[in-house]
């Protein structure tokens, strides 16, 4: 899905994927990387649609060329290409320029313009043939109407209908990872280099990535879901407009992870805003990592690491017990540690502990010290059960009438943690008292 800025791709896009995935604003330019979706096909089947960054073949916008090659690179990758247009605006001297270079690389091309709901976009839609694709399809992204016919128009292009495709299921993600942290520690680049795939759009203005963009992986038969999220400000840092949406969209795909790799800049150090943006993570329950990143530009790696080592106990005490990961972006030295810590991770996010096991080192951990009551009664355990998993949720079954002193809580759920390691995961143990 091609066109110039603020046509309404990322509008049809979300309409086609029946999704909220990439970033709509009034202001153009909003899309910068390839957001990717599927689509359900009339009839049965899917397809998938990549929504690309407005394109301009000359701009002195320092974001131009890097977007350019993000749809160059969606282009040579398709069966087919939605070319976006403006009904209201009519063709303009830009759309005419996209146009010859789509004819030149000899593509399957399917003009669509949009915002049809307006007035006498029908009446002028003959204009729209002088770009010389053929007959366009004409659509509202906004309400929904002409899909049928931006679906017939597309149909001749693709592939015949599978009526035997299984729909995915929320299991086909395998492993859902997201990459968070503050703007320009180098998200996108670690994205791209655990995919060997210059995939997201990399540059050193900090703020580059806008929209959350997610990504498959299958390495040594493990599938993972790599979402690379917009670097998170504090509040009072975060323009208006697209920057304040992008922020949202970031926590909310961090919401769908099971494990958060929270990307830190070894030469700048761990900060309080890295901690803001783990406290997120942390908060949602999510499986945490810390990489450590820009690695090779550390001189005194063992003076480097205990200068980390202290910042962390320092800024990021909650997830202290979190892998850490030593690495490179740039030049992928040390990126192979990332794959068994994700899966170790997963494995304590997603464990659920026999309810023997589980009673056993309760039993031991309350017997070697009883939590302190104000009761005439000694306290007692009855049993203890997990009542949920990703991640681990605890209820413990007591004759207390109020939950013990946090400090308390904190040593069981240390207890629990050094017991079936839940290292980079965050435990809920819930006191459950007897009244009278």
């Amino acid at each position: 899905m091609v066109g110039r800025p603020n046509v309404g791709k990322s509008t049809l896009f979300n309409r086609l994927t029946r999704s909220r995935r990439a970033l709509v604003h009034d202001l153009p330019g909003v899309t910068r990387d390839r957001i990717v979706g599927e689509a359900e096909r009339p009839g049965g089947g899917t397809i998938t649609i990549v929504d690309t960054g407005g394109l301009l073949l000359e701009d002195e916008d320092r974001f131009v060329p890097l977007i350019r090659g993000q749809a160059e690179a969606a282009i040579r990758g398709a069966d087919a290409v939605l070319f976006l247009l403006d009904g209201e605006a009519g063709p303009i001297p830009e759309d005419r320029d996209i146009a010859a270079y789509l004819r030149g690389l000899g593509v399957p091309v399917v003009p669509v313009v949009n915002k049809a709901d307006r007035r006498l976009v029908d009446l002028g839609s003959a204009e729209f043939f002088a770009l010389g694709l053929g007959e366009p399809a004409l659509v509202s992204a906004e309400h929904g109407t002409g899909i049928d016919s931006l679906w017939e128009a597309l149909a001749p292009h693709l592939p015949p209908v599978d009526a035997d495709e299984e729909p995915a299921s929320a299991a086909d993600e395998g492993i859902p990872v997201a990459v968070i942290g503050r703007p320009n520690v180098g998200k996108s680049s670690l994205v791209n280099r655990l995919l060997d795939d210059e995939r997201q759009l990399v540059s050193e203005i900090p703020g580059t990535t806008r929209d959350a963009v997610d990504t498959v992986l299958i390495k040594d038969g493990v599938r993972y879901t790599l979402v690379d999220t917009a670097g998170i400000r504090r509040k009072g840092r975060t323009d208006r407009g697209p920057e304040v949406l992008s922020v949202v969209m970031a926590r909310r795909y961090l919401e769908r992870a099971n494990i958060c790799l929270l990307v830190v800049d070894a030469v700048e150090g761990i900060t309080k805003q890295d901690a803001h943006v783990g406290g997120y993570a942390w908060e949602a329950g999510r499986g945490l990592i810390l990489v450590v990143n820009k690695w090779d530009l550390v001189a005194d790696r063992e003076a480097g690491r205990r200068r980390l080592e202290a910042q962390a106990d320092q800024h990021l005490k909650f997830m202290r017990h979190a892998p850490k990961v030593y690495l490179s972006a740039l030049n992928g030295r040390g990126v192979h540690r990332l794959f068994p810590a994700m899966r170790e991770v997963d494995r304590a996010y997603t464990l659920r502990v026999s309810a023997a096991d589980l009673n056993r080192v309760l039993r031991e951990a309350w017997d070697r010290r009883p939590p302190p009551s104000s009761s005439a009664k000694a306290p007692r355990l009855f049993y203890g059960s997990q009542v949920r998993r990703s991640p681990p949720h605890f209820a413990l079954f007591t004759n207390l009438q109020s939950t013990p002193h946090f400090s308390y809580m904190r040593s069981l759920e240390n207890v629990l943690r050094e017991a079936f390691g839940f290292d980079g995961v965050p435990i809920r143990v819930m006191i459950k008292g007897r009244k009278g």
